[in-house]
């Protein structure tokens, strides 16, 4: 009776699930689409205002002003004057797919034990029917790169398309990176043990940067040596001394981003993308210099210090940008589910003063470049993959950005989800009862 019972718990279970999965995945794409008569905002700070956009096979085939262009509406036409046309959205270094609910330890697969761990792959731990990865897509977000998090160096990264049946159709760009999490030069007093509240230098600082220089050095080594002994963690590291691979460096403080950039540089890492950089704006010539570019944490957030200005997390991605460094917005220490609220965070640049266009290569070109995905992905270029959507206004404003339509990879995707069923399903609850 018992064992009845569970099979019933089990099939009630899968039911639910079944339920609330996630929409198909869509086609490969048949036939010409051409989009004709809306604005296309290119992504590289181009605007057409009345365009035509035609793809086939999954590339982009053309790219013109319908006003001037002798171009044939060929195929499937989809007519969209007053509308918008965007590059799908990009959402770096965040464990999308990862963790489903926070709460539930079984659904949480983006920690691992151990401090050096870059042998951690994320994309297999990647889960494809995530209902917080569905969420995304309505808002424009189509890409993401699925990053682990936790110890001092987290594992690797890749990119995915979020319209996929499993992380091997999800792949974009496999094992592009390694994350790590530099050692903080301050921390903040616990009050439960008796220390003050505020920052407090991290005595332990010095110590433990030595050790990230000599992890790095030892996988260097190791790389240089023909030995038959396999060392996982230290051959994972081989990408970031041949350029294969980029390390995203975990970095808030002046003094934190300087060592690390130096320390890393002089252990032969070619390729560094600094994630956060709160104090970035100050070594802005210094950033140059070493060709480092920034992922900026959003801009909804308080300012780390009592002494700053107000608003100036909402500012930080337009002196970037202003000083000529290379700038992406990254949704850090937010919930997963918050990422799609990505464009809106580039939106609340544009009110510092940013160019619009300019914002939103923080989420579409700029985020491409640092990924290494630009030469098929971050704009609407010939050539490109046809990762894009169709919005009845503003992308980057909470009240206009409605989707119409979305492609990934020229695939027409669903912009169903289990929120937006439960939306339609509680809107006419009222009316029924009148």
């Amino acid at each position: 009776m018992k064992n009845l019972k569970n099979i019933f718990v089990l099939a009630a279970i899968c039911l639910s699930f079944s339920m609330f999965a996630q929409q198909t995945p869509a086609l490969p794409q048949e036939g010409i689409i051409t989009i004709v008569g809306a604005t296309a905002h290119i992504g590289d700070g181009t605007v057409i205002e009345n365009s035509i956009i035609s793809f086939e096979n999954g590339k982009i085939i053309a790219v013109a002003d319908a006003t001037t262009s002798k171009i044939a509406l060929r195929g499937n036409v989809i007519k969209a004057e007053g509308k918008h046309v965007y590059p799908g959205f990009i959402a770096p270094a965040k464990s999308l797919g990862l963790v489903e609910v926070n709460a539930v330890r079984a659904s949480n697969d983006q920690d691992e034990v151990g401090d050096f761990i870059p042998n951690i792959r994320s994309l297999i731990a990647y889960n494809a029917e995530s209902k917080v990865v569905e969420s995304m897509r309505p808002n424009g977000i189509l890409i993401g790169q699925i990053s682990p998090k936790g110890g001092r160096i987290s594992g690797t990264s890749s990119i995915v398309q979020f319209d996929a049946w499993n992380w091997e159709d999800a792949a974009i760009k496999a094992d592009d990176g390694i994350h790590l999490n530099w050692p903080t030069s301050f921390r903040r007093g616990r009050w439960w043990r008796g220390e003050p509240r505020g920052w407090l230098p991290n005595k332990d600082y010095n110590k433990q940067t030595n050790e990230v220089s000599a992890f790095l050095s030892q996988a260097k080594a190791y790389g240089n040596t023909n030995s038959n002994v396999v060392n996982e963690p230290f051959k994972a590291t081989q990408g970031i001394f041949n350029g294969n691979q980029r390390l995203y460096v975990y970095a808030q403080r002046e003094k934190e981003i300087i060592d690390a950039i130096t320390q890393l540089k002089e252990q032969g890492v070619q390729h560094i993308v600094l994630v956060g950089g709160y104090e970035a704006h100050r070594i802005i010539p210094f950033l140059k210099k070493h060709q480092v570019s920034v992922l900026v944490k959003q801009t909804h957030s308080l300012p780390m210090d009592s002494d700053d200005d107000y608003d100036f997390p909402y500012k930080l991605p337009k002196l970037l940008m202003d000083g000529g460094v290379l700038v992406g917005l990254q949704n850090a220490g937010m919930s997963n589910f918050q990422t799609r609220n990505l464009p809106f965070y580039a939106g609340q640049v544009v009110g510092q003063g940013l160019d619009k266009e300019k914002a939103l290569q923080l989420i579409t070109s700029n985020t491409a470049k640092i990924l290494g995905i630009d030469a098929d992905y971050g704009s609407l270029t010939v050539g490109k993959s046809a990762t894009l959507f169709i919005s009845e206004g503003d992308a980057l404003d909470m009240r206009t950005n409605l989707l119409t339509k979305a492609f990934i990879d020229g695939r027409d995707i669903s912009l169903e989800t289990h929120q937006t069923e439960l939306w339609d399903r509680y809107s006419e609850k009222y009316e029924h009862k009148k």
